[in-house]
């Protein structure tokens, strides 16, 4: 019986981590364009052009610096194209701050990052992303 119930214990386990995994936030994404630098993060040090601006509420008085998200647009917000998305996921790096009330979306990805997974004239996506 012991071993059964280790089985069913070990099965739960790995549920949960499976389904925290495999959980996405939601939000929508903006992009901006260089300068990259300065950035609220690092300053004038150069961090690449995979990389975005965290809304104030990820950003959470720096403690989002250098986190890596995986960004999938997920759909158009807006008319003006409505089939934005590439089909592509990409993985960013937070290095700034999307301040308030100027930031009009959830993660404001560099141009690069942006492009990556959505046509650029969409200038706003819906999204979902995960810490990584």
């Amino acid at each position: 019986m012991e071993a059964a119930a280790m089985k069913v214990v070990g099965l739960a386990v790995s549920l949960v981590l499976i389904l925290a995994y495999a959980h996405a936030d939601t939000g929508t994404a903006t992009f901006y364009t260089p300068p990259y630098v300065p950035s609220a993060c690092y300053g004038f040090e150069e961090q690449g052009t995979m990389i975005a601006a965290a809304s104030e509420g990820i950003y959470n008085n720096g403690a989002a610096c250098g986190r890596m998200y995986r960004v999938t647009c997920t759909g158009p917000t807006n008319l003006g194209v409505p089939q934005p998305c590439t089909g592509n996921t990409v993985t960013v790096k937070v290095v700034d701050l999307c301040p308030s009330p100027g930031c009009q979306a959830t993660i404001d990805l560099s141009r690069e990052a942006f492009s990556s997974i959505a046509n650029p004239d969409a200038g706003k996506i819906n999204i979902e992303f995960t810490e990584v």
